[in-house]
């Protein structure tokens, strides 16, 4: 499903013309991003939890030339944990 798809579908059940189903999912995924950038967690219970993780500086090794290491420097992650009822729809 992509965006398009994903905005007829929320307004087919919210009953919303498209633009209005367009405007509220921009709104969304813009505070999930504020929240995010700002290091907050985003639960919304019974669907998932996504909370920013810093992945710490590693080694690790280059491909093309497997004898040689690399370094891969630390960062911030995104990580999805799917909630119970995500889970059991999917099952």
């Amino acid at each position: 499903m992509n965006k398009t798809e994903l905005v007829a579908a929320i307004a087919a059940k919210a009953e919303l013309t498209k633009v209005d189903a367009k405007k509220a999912l921009e709104a969304a995924l813009a505070a999930v991003k504020e929240s995010l950038a700002k290091d907050e967690n985003v639960a919304l219970v019974g669907f998932g939890t996504l909370k920013v993780v810093k992945r710490a500086a590693r080694q690790g090794v280059n491909p093309a030339q497997p004898t040689k290491k690399i370094k891969i420097p630390a960062k911030k992650v995104v990580k999805f944990k799917a909630g119970a009822e995500l889970e059991a729809a999917v099952k």
